[in-house]
């Protein structure tokens, strides 16, 4: 192994050195703990200690990375207290993650360290947006991403590759190449000729480097950091090393044969740069025992600082409360202008304004309310997107913050993460809410699980133009509100007016937290209502009451609250009640009682197939809060268990409206 310091002088070569020891020892003393039964999981980097400490050190500290399991280095690099990381591994309260969360599944803003979830692909399109704020903020700075050779085969490395490649973004990808996944050798993840070779299909530059060489690692990050910013592109670096220990240590490395741990020792990052220090008089083992006496002090001082955590106290109301983001401060005022406008009449009031109109005006408010706000989506900009809410948007706010993207609806969702680490706020527009399955894991389980596991907000809006009554089948037409209304930490507003159109958007862009913003095609250009040229918030997480009646009551949203109104007008014998949740995560209970308790019977009517709906969540609710005040079962009104058909005829009798008024003859006869 060749070592060449360049310019690096005895008091940097030191100090890289303590650097690469430091997580050695601390990985030592953790084995020891694990046989003991101290700790309960350990993910060793034993032997690849070099890739971490050296791309951590070229880096600045203000410089974001995205490290996974393997990558003890990053953390130790960034001097983050020894004793908060004990208590983080033993799921103490006053760790990093409040005890959520387990090893190096978290992040710290201050230490510009991004938590990785164990999917291992998503961390590299963070980078990427990161990489875009500071490409946004003119600064020169670099991301950087880690990826074992097994996450080279997740579909989220080539739409991260291929969106930094394609916005041409100053982000580092590293390739941890350790020989296998967890048990599956390389030859049974790729067939190329080496991993960098995959950077040749999205045209960005890239290197094969020997990871194990602290000085080959820190050296090559620097000038890849120098390169990425001088000339605003990406670059995929592969690092060759091998795992010394399993996956992780239950795992164990049966599957791995003896002679490869033979080859690899010689190779051990640690002891091949400590005999090139004493060649090169930097060191001698005097000085070596000295530096390994006093971290083996150190680790033992702040062990027993880390292991005096008190015991766990659980408190319900703080695990619930930390799942979000506090509010913007500055929504008081604006959701009081929106509940005067709700107050008043709107009769022939204008301007009137079809939905989609509200929908553009909101956003275009909001983009100039908000200088740090970017839209994304396919065919956006100069298109003006598959519905034209954003047209005309590219030529005032510029192709910088109305960003069409490639197809990789979740490369994009961690682009927008990566833009809220960096204090951007971000929109992105599914086509159709159809297509959100394919960025489903990073809805799920980084954008809403983020602030829960480590205190990150993630300030994205999702927009979803939804539902049917358009012929569009089954892939551009389902109403799939409800696979969201499951996960907490995000929030679900369906409007069904063009007032809470608006409102409810602009409040969903104020909004700290991740909200997913569903928008009833069918409603776009048939529904006009009264919309003030006012820049308005209307309350995510507060229903409206459309009318009140005695007989029965309707709660619904988005297209649903116009089927019901429609029935209510054709059939003035009954005295209909007609709620409107227009936020499905959280939901107005009280505005739901209050509606029980008026009439006794209950129609949840939704377009959304029955099985699985929110339906059946708000009759349970109701069932278990209001049932002396139900003077009939609750009852249900949803499409079919099927898939939405193509086909009109087929697609009306698919769709709850067509079941409306036998299921109120059904209620009222109770």
């Amino acid at each position: 192994m060749e070592f060449r310091k360049k310019d690096l002088g005895k008091e940097n070569l030191l100090h890289i050195y303590k650097q690469l020891l430091w997580p050695r020892l601390i990985e030592e003393k953790m084995l020891v703990l694990l046989r003991q039964g101290r700790i309960s999981k350990w993910f060793s980097g034993i032997g690849q200690e070099a890739i971490s400490v050296g791309a951590t050190l070229a880096l600045e500290p203000d410089e974001w990375i995205m490290p996974l399991h393997r990558n003890l280095g990053v953390f130790t690099a960034r001097n983050m207290p020894l004793n908060k990381l004990f208590k983080q591994w033993q799921g103490s309260q006053d760790g990093y993650s409040k005890g959520r969360e387990r090893s190096f599944h978290f992040g710290s803003r201050a230490h510009h360290i991004c938590g990785m979830i164990s999917h291992l692909g998503p961390q590299l399109s963070i980078a990427d947006g990161v990489a875009l704020a500071y490409k946004l903020k003119e600064q020169n700075k670099v991301s950087l991403a880690f990826t074992g050779d097994g996450g080279t085969s997740e579909g989220d490395f080539h739409e991260a590759l291929n969106t930094a490649a394609v916005w041409d973004l100053p982000v580092i990808f590293i390739i941890e190449n350790n020989g296998y996944g967890l048990s599956t050798p390389v030859q049974e993840q790729y067939r190329c000729a080496t991993l960098a070779d995959k950077a040749n299909g999205y045209g960005m530059e890239s290197v094969v480097i020997d990871g194990n060489n602290i000085l080959t690692v820190y050296d090559t990050i620097k000038g890849i950091k120098d390169y990425c910013i001088k000339n605003q592109k990406p670059y995929l670096v592969e690092c060759l090393t091998f795992r010394m220990r399993g996956h992780e240590e239950a795992s164990g490395t049966k599957y791995v044969p003896k002679e490869l741990f033979d080859t690899w020792q010689v190779k051990d990052p640690i002891k091949n740069f400590e005999d090139w220090m004493m060649k090169e008089n930097f060191l001698d083992q005097e000085m070596i025992n000295s530096i390994r006496a006093d971290q083996k002090a150190m680790i033992e001082a702040e062990l027993k600082t880390g292991f005096a955590s008190p015991s766990i106290v659980v408190k319900t109301e703080d695990e619930l409360k930390d799942m979000y983001s506090p509010p913007a401060a500055s929504s008081v005022g604006l959701q009081e202008k929106g509940r005067e406008l709700e107050r008043r009449d709107f009769q022939d009031q204008q301007p009137t304004k079809r939905m989609i109109d509200a929908i553009k005006e909101g956003l275009h408010q909001s983009m100039h309310q908000h200088t740090n706000l970017v839209l994304m989506g396919q065919d956006i900009a100069e298109y003006g997107g598959a519905f034209k809410i954003t047209e005309g948007f590219v030529s005032e706010f510029g192709k910088a913050r109305v960003r069409n993207t490639p197809l990789c609806e979740s490369a994009i969702v961690g682009a927008c993460l990566g833009l809220s680490l960096e204090g951007f706020k971000s929109v992105m527009e599914m086509q159709f809410a159809d297509f959100v399955t394919v960025g489903f894991n990073q809805i799920i389980n980084n954008l809403a699980k983020i602030h829960y596991r480590w205190g990150q907000n993630a300030d994205v809006v999702i927009r979803m133009p939804t539902g049917g009554g358009v012929g569009a089948g089954p892939f551009h037409s389902q109403s799939n509100e409800a696979w969201f209304t499951h996960t907490p930490g995000l929030k679900v507003v369906y409007p069904s007016t063009p007032l809470d159109a608006k409102g409810l958007l602009i409040a969903a862009i104020n909004d700290p937290n991740p909200v997913m913003y569903f928008e009833h095609k069918a409603l776009y250009r048939s529904v006009s209502g009264f919309v003030p040229e006012d820049y308005y918030e209307i309350e995510i997480g507060k229903a409206r009451q459309v009318q009140k009646g005695d007989d029965i009551a309707i709660i619904t949203y988005g297209a649903g609250v116009h089927w019901a109104e429609d029935f209510a007008a054709g059939h003035t014998e009954i005295s209909v009640d007609i709620l409107d949740l227009r936020t499905l995560l959280p939901l107005d209970y009280d505005a739901i009682r209050a509606t029980v308790k008026r009439t006794g019977k209950i129609l949840i009517l939704h377009e959304d197939t029955l099985i699985g709906g929110i339906g059946g969540e708000i009759a349970a609710w109701i069932a278990e809060n209001c049932f002396t005040d139900l003077d009939a079962p609750v009852l249900r009104c949803a499409s079919l268990d099927t898939a939405i058909p193509f086909n009109m005829e087929l697609e009306q009798a698919f769709l709850a409206k067509s079941r409306l008024a036998a299921s109120i003859e059904k209620l009222m006869m109770y």
